[in-house]
């Protein structure tokens, strides 16, 4: 039987079922770019023969009826994966690992290098609804930011609830969270759901798709600790850097020392912050290496 999937869809299961982007995919296929492969994946035009070949002999564990034509299931029977890469037919999500499971598409200028797509706050509504759409991606501008080459997407702030670390108009340079249940703990991410795209720090791991998650607040004077269910998560992503066009002033000397004294024994400053803030309510105890507080 056939199903309404088109080609391009199937290769777009393909790199999910391996766990690879677009890039990832095209080394494999031994692309010098990528950008054969994201126009696939855009949709722009169909794989012809000679592609569908090369993809079969990369990894001959797919049906070439299921590829072609869309009959059948997605592997052979009775054919492993290659490289031991990609979990059997029958194994189930939590073997993954948690995360979205999606194939996010990105832009490529002349040469085949991946742009840096930049989601104003103003286009933050219409990236949540669309936010892995072809059309949608085409529509924001494209840069190139020196130090971040790769798979990177751009967001501009909008508010204060991560202030001092990222003030309003500032533009974080995030990388995709393939793995949710191995990102990592008082990071700052921007999470996208159908609704928002909202920039938080993250205290734990995301391991139960039916569970809730932590959304923390730099600015703790404003902001409490709010929760969303994970269901609702679309995408994440990591915060590898920023731009500002706001220049730093002198820092605050005090700060500064408390910052260092905190580090050198051992705590993550952050968490200390939420320690101070919590322990007039006596619900908060920080441990250490080679502090304990209760």
């Amino acid at each position: 039987m056939e199903n309404a999937t088109s080609v391009n869809d199937r290769i777009k299961q393909i790199l999910a079922h391996y766990q690879m982007n677009a890039s990832q995919a095209s080394r494999k296929l031994g692309h010098a770019n990528s950008s054969k492969l994201y126009k696939f994946l855009a949709g722009d035009f169909k794989p012809g023969y000679d592609s569908l070949v090369e993809l079969l002999a990369t990894w001959p564990e797919i049906s070439g009826d299921w590829l072609l034509m869309g009959r059948g299931p997605m592997l052979r029977a009775g054919v492993a994966a290659a490289d031991g890469v990609g979990p059997p037919k029958s194994a189930a999500v939590a073997q993954r690992g948690l995360g979205s499971g999606q194939v996010v598409l990105v832009t490529v200028d002349r040469m085949g290098k991946e742009n840096t797509a930049m989601v104003t706050a103003q286009a933050q509504a219409g990236y949540a609804r669309a936010h892995n759409e072809s059309g949608g991606l085409q529509d924001m501008k494209a840069y190139h930011v020196p130090g971040f080459e790769g798979s990177y997407r751009a967001f501009e702030v909008a508010g204060d609830s991560m202030h001092p670390t990222y003030k309003h108009h500032d533009i974080v340079i995030c990388s995709l969270v393939d793995r949710w249940d191995l990102l990592r703990p008082e990071e700052s991410y921007v999470l996208v759901t159908a609704e928002n795209v909202l920039l938080k720090r993250l205290v734990a791991p995301i391991t139960d798709r039916r569970g809730t998650i932590e959304l923390h607040s730099d600015n703790t004077g404003q902001y409490g600790v709010h929760t969303m269910p994970v269901a609702d998560l679309l995408e994440l992503w990591m915060v590898r850097g920023y731009v500002s066009t706001k220049a730093p002033g002198r820092p605050d000397s005090a700060d500064e020392r408390l910052r260092e004294a905190v580090e050198e024994l051992g705590h993550n400053y952050h968490e200390v912050l939420r320690f101070l803030k919590g322990s007039a309510r006596g619900s908060v105890e920080l441990r250490g290496p080679i502090l304990e507080v209760s």
